[in-house]
């Protein structure tokens, strides 16, 4: 049986997290489902290790993070959970709320970009 990828107690925040989550990741989340199509599959408030993503692509390796202003606040957090999300060999794009309400066009590029990066 594989390794499980955190604790019960990582994983009841994540699904508690699920019920609580904000408009710009709604917005975003919206738009990685229909990515679906695409065969990108995305999962939302996904528990790896201490941390919880934002979004996942577990195939892909690559992480999503929705960064508030509450953000600039924790900097050190954020920084341990990227060296840790990527010694597991993870890749990380980072998006304020902002961005991700008023710019989602360009967002969705970015990911696109990384995604395709990804297959090749």
């Amino acid at each position: 049986m594989p390794p499980k990828r955190s604790i019960a107690k990582i994983m009841h925040r994540a699904a508690e997290l699920r019920q609580t989550t904000g408009s710009a990741e709604i917005k975003l989340w919206a738009h990685l489902r229909t990515l679906r199509e695409a065969g990108f599959h995305f999962r939302r408030q996904h528990a790896i290790g201490p941390y919880i993503t934002d979004f996942c692509a577990p195939r892909e390796r690559l992480i999503i993070e929705v960064d508030g202003g509450h953000h600039l606040d924790q900097e050190e957090y954020d920084n341990n959970g990227t060296l840790f999300l990527r010694s597991k060999g993870y890749r990380l794009l980072r998006f304020w709320n902002s961005d991700v309400l008023s710019k989602l066009d360009s967002v969705m590029g970015v990911i696109l970009l990384e995604l395709n990066r990804a297959k090749e």
